[in-house]
């Protein structure tokens, strides 16, 4: 039999992309053109914010109206998708060589999970959300501001932040991690769908396309938790210091100056102190959940976490089935939370998800899924049931935030977890700690966000050029101004504007990417081998007791080609399929030789 490197694929032990030889570069087509595109968008943005929003509001109309049911069915799909791949034979395959040990020990790695489950967003949404859905539910679902609509508010925001959520970031994580560190390809969106184009190169147009769209649709994402994050800062500074900072300037400013921070930390490459510092705001986030728990109404919060899961759980079939068939006002509805949320996890996949694949080397992708989904989902129901449970909490005791109890009369959502945070005792050592964790949320979310696509734009490298990462980083805050430009005092409108439009193709992607990744699984080593072992067994199993009975052994031997016990009848082995993946190449894309066993190039020896 001939094979690449004269090994069988099903003994292959995978190709880890550190073992590659790769030349990486800048994609300057890729980068000129995306570049060009997000500099006038904030350009006209700049000029004519009115214009930006008019038409961003028409285009989100028609598309959650026409195309909002792409969005649902990711959501829903991903989730059942991954759960079957996990409990099925594909849930033994390593990300990663074969008998490779996970890079971070389970509790290290369920940490970065957790962390990655923290951010700007959570602060602003955790009081605001719940607070929105008791005082003004999901269509039909229950009466507001009754008992009924405690639960109710907090499972539907676990919900849309939960595992539907995470299956959208895992998928896009597994697809990534399987590609890198099982078939040896670079870290980008297009590698995965690559196979689906005859595995072209990184420099076709398809895969400029792929790449430059979800480099878009983060820098979207992304800008919008930047744009929330300035406004609430904003908030936390008028609470601390009690200056005036009426409508979104004040918002502005603040984008500037932690771009500023921002860009100055990318060009200066200093990674080991954006790690402490993110090391540093996840302790400050357990501390203020803490506070919040034990200062705040302890009884009711605990007699509400377990009662928020289960009613999520059962829920969930009902929330996940609201469509925009449904009427007005159910369309009203989705279109500023569900359909919207899923959108923006979208937009986030490729940036959340190329991180959860670093950390998630050696695992399997039965314990990739059900972590990935579980841990922080866990987190987040926790975090909405603490923070949102106790707005609920003080609104039914004293109607503390919305004074005639209905969704009309609340403040703005920027302003609401300060309003809460006034009520418990140390606010004024909380509040200046919260805008110091919302300050480092800015900047470690831009840095990694921006490092991505800096990534994504020069061929997957690892160690991405400086000045790119920090134009990126421009870019972000060029739209996160935009968006507090365009929306005025609405800015939540504008948000949802853009980043629904920008994620709808990579939403398209994902799907994408559903149809490679199970087409590569099939042709993995280890599911070739499982598939030998069940057939291989199954026949030695009924020959040995048709031949002898109870008491036989199971002998290897060889048998005549197309016999019907060889464990491998219907099987190609030598088919291109299943073995030019393996196939070394060089800087240029040449083959070169491999010798797996002692896992050395010619030159190498």
């Amino acid at each position: 039999m001939r094979y690449p490197h004269r090994i069988h694929p099903a003994l292959v032990p995978g190709v880890s992309i550190e073992d590659q030889r790769v030349r990486y570069g800048v994609d300057k087509p890729l980068t000129l053109v995306v570049g060009l595109l997000i500099v006038a968008f904030v350009a006209w943005g700049v000029i004519n914010p009115e214009q930006v929003f008019d038409y961003s509001s028409i285009a989100l109309e028609w598309t959650m109206v026409n195309l909002g049911w792409i969005f649902t069915i990711l959501a829903t799909g991903l989730m059942f998708f991954l759960l079957i791949l996990a409990l099925s034979k594909y849930g033994k395959v390593p990300l990663g060589l074969d008998n490779e040990k996970p890079e971070y020990s389970t509790l290290s790695w369920a940490a970065m999970l957790f962390a990655a489950g923290i951010g700007i967003a959570i602060i602003f949404f955790g009081p605001y959300e719940p607070m929105s859905h008791y005082l003004s539910p999901r269509p039909g679902a229950y009466e507001p501001a009754t008992q009924e609509a405690v639960r109710g508010a907090m499972a539907q925001s676990t919900m849309h932040w939960a595992i539907n959520a995470w299956a959208i970031y895992a998928i896009v994580g597994l697809a990534v991690a399987y590609v890198s560190f099982r078939r040896g390809r670079v870290p980008l969106m297009s590698s995965i769908l690559m196979p689906l184009f005859g595995n072209r190169s990184s420099s076709s147009w398809q895969a400029r396309v792929i790449d430059g769209l979800a480099i878009i649709a983060t820098l979207f994402g992304t800008a919008a938790s930047l744009g929330l994050g300035a406004l609430q800062i904003g908030a936390g500074v008028e609470v601390v210091s009690g200056w005036s900072t009426a409508g979104n300037q004040f918002a502005i400013v603040i984008t500037v100056i932690l771009t500023i921070g921002t860009i100055a930390s990318a060009v200066s490459g200093v990674a080991r102190g954006i790690r402490w510092l993110s090391n540093i705001n996840l302790g400050l986030a357990v501390f203020l959940a803490v506070f919040f728990f034990v200062l705040g109404p302890t009884a009711f919060l605990a007699n509400m976490l377990p009662a928020v899961l289960i009613d999520y759980v059962g829920s969930m079939p009902e929330m996940l089935a609201a469509n925009m068939g449904e009427g007005e006002e159910m369309q009203d509805y989705l279109s500023g939370w569900t359909t919207f949320y899923w959108a923006w996890w979208v937009s986030w996949a490729p940036f959340v998800g190329v991180f959860v694949a670093k950390i998630s080397r050696g695992r399997t992708i039965r314990q990739f899924v059900f972590g990935v989904l579980l841990i922080p989902s866990a987190i987040i129901t926790s975090a909405f049931t603490i923070l949102g449970g106790t707005a609920i909490w003080m609104q039914r005791d004293s109607q503390l935030i919305a004074p005639d109890n209905t969704a009309e009369s609340m403040p703005a959502p920027e302003e609401i977890f300060f309003i809460v945070l006034e009520e418990l005792p140390g606010t004024e050592i909380m509040a200046p700690l919260v805008i110091v964790m919302l300050a480092i949320f800015f900047i470690t979310t831009a840095d990694s966000a921006s490092l991505v696509n800096s990534q994504m734009s020069q061929k997957g490298n690892p160690n991405p050029r400086r000045i790119i990462t920090a134009f990126w980083a421009l870019c972000m805050a060029g739209i996160a101004v935009v968006i507090l430009l365009a929306g005025g005092e609405n800015a939540l409108q504008g948000l949802q504007n853009f980043i629904t439009i920008t994620a709808l193709p990579f939403a398209i992607i994902i799907i994408g990417m559903c149809v490679a990744l199970v087409r590569e699984l099939r042709s993995d080593p280890y599911v070739i081998r499982y598939n030998f072992e069940r057939r291989a067994l199954s026949n030695a199993v009924r020959e040995g007791v048709r031949l002898h009975g109870d008491n036989f052994s199971i002998d290897v031997g060889p048998t005549s080609e197309g016999d019907e016990y060889a464990a491998g009848t219907g099987f190609d082995s030598t088919a291109d399929r299943n073995t030019e993946w393996y196939q070394r190449t060089d800087e240029d894309g040449n083959p070169i030789d491999f010798d797996y066993d002692t896992g050395t190039y010619p030159d190498e020896r």
